[in-house]
C-alpha cells in the first residue's frame, strides 16, 4: 500500500494533470429522486446509454407516483438502452413503492438512508450523497476501484471494500476532488486495457508500476493488456 504521507502528494500531481477534470452529468442532477433513479440505471451501462434511458424515462414520469403509474412495458421500453432493463425496471418499482410507502417520499441524505431504498448499494449511495448532496464522500466505480488498487491508494476486491478504505486513507481535504480526479485518471491514462504508464504524472509512486507487474503499451498499441 502507498504510505499515507505520500498520499497528499499524489493526489496533488493528479490533480495538475486533469485540471479539466469535472462532475459526470448522467446522475439525476441536484434532483434527489431523479439522481437515484439515474444512478441505477447506470448499473453495467455506458454513460451515454444511461443518459438516454434517463431521458426517455423522464419524458414519461419524474416522480415517484409517475413512475408507480406506469405500466412495466412502458418502463422497460424507456429503459431500454441502458441494458438490463426487466431488472432494473422491478427494481425501480420496488424502490418508488419503498420510497413512498416508508418514507413520505423523500429522498434519505445519509448513506444508510439511501442503502435502505431496493435496488441502491453503496456506490449509488455514495454518487447520491456527492453529486446532489455535496458531501464530502468519494464514490467508487470501477475505474476508481482499479485506480486505487493498481496504485495501492486503497485496497479492496469489491468497490464497495475499496470504497471503505478509501474513506479511511484519503485526507479529508481530498473527498470533494477525488471521484472526478481518479475517474479521469482511469479513463485517460491507467486505463483496463494499455495503460499508458510510460506517461502517467504518478508511476514513480505507483505500487504496481514499481512493482513490474504492469504490461506498458507501445504508442499506438492498443491491444496488450496489464496483469490484474
Amino acid at each position: 500500500m502507498l504510505p499515507e504521507p505520500a498520499i497528499p502528494d499524489l493526489m496533488r500531481r493528479l490533480a495538475e494533470a486533469y485540471p479539466d477534470a469535472t462532475a459526470p452529468d448522467t446522475k439525476g442532477g441536484r434532483d434527489p429522486f431523479r439522481s437515484v433513479v439515474t444512478c441505477m440505471l447506470s448499473a453495467q451501462s455506458l454513460d451515454r446509454n444511461t443518459a438516454a434511458a434517463a431521458r426517455n424515462l423522464f419524458a414519461l414520469a419524474t416522480t415517484p407516483e409517475g413512475i408507480l403509474a406506469l405500466d412495466d412495458a412502458a418502463i422497460a421500453q424507456a429503459i431500454r438502452p441502458c441494458g438490463l432493463y426487466n431488472v432494473k425496471t422491478r427494481n425501480l418499482r420496488r424502490m418508488c413503492r419503498y420510497l413512498l410507502d416508508e418514507l413520505d417520499g423523500r429522498v434519505p441524505r445519509d448513506r444508510a438512508g439511501l442503502m435502505s431504498l431496493p435496488g441502491v448499494g453503496r456506490k449509488c449511495a455514495d454518487i447520491v450523497q456527492h453529486f446532489t448532496f455535496g458531501e464530502a464522500v468519494v464514490a467508487v466505480d470501477t475505474h476508481v476501484h482499479r485506480v486505487c488498487n493498481r496504485m495501492g491508494l486503497a485496497e479492496g476486491k469489491t468497490e464497495a471494500k475499496t470504497a471503505a478504505s478509501l474513506e479511511a486513507r484519503l485526507p479529508a481535504d481530498w473527498r470533494m476532488q477525488a471521484h472526478v480526479i481518479l475517474l479521469a485518471h482511469g479513463k485517460r491514462t491507467c486505463r483496463a486495457r494499455a495503460p499508458k504508464c510510460g506517461t502517467c504524472t504518478v508511476n514513480e509512486l505507483c505500487e504496481a508500476f514499481l512493482a513490474g507487474e504492469m504490461a506498458v503499451a507501445e504508442p499506438g498499441d492498443e491491444a496488450t493488456p496489464p496483469r490484474p
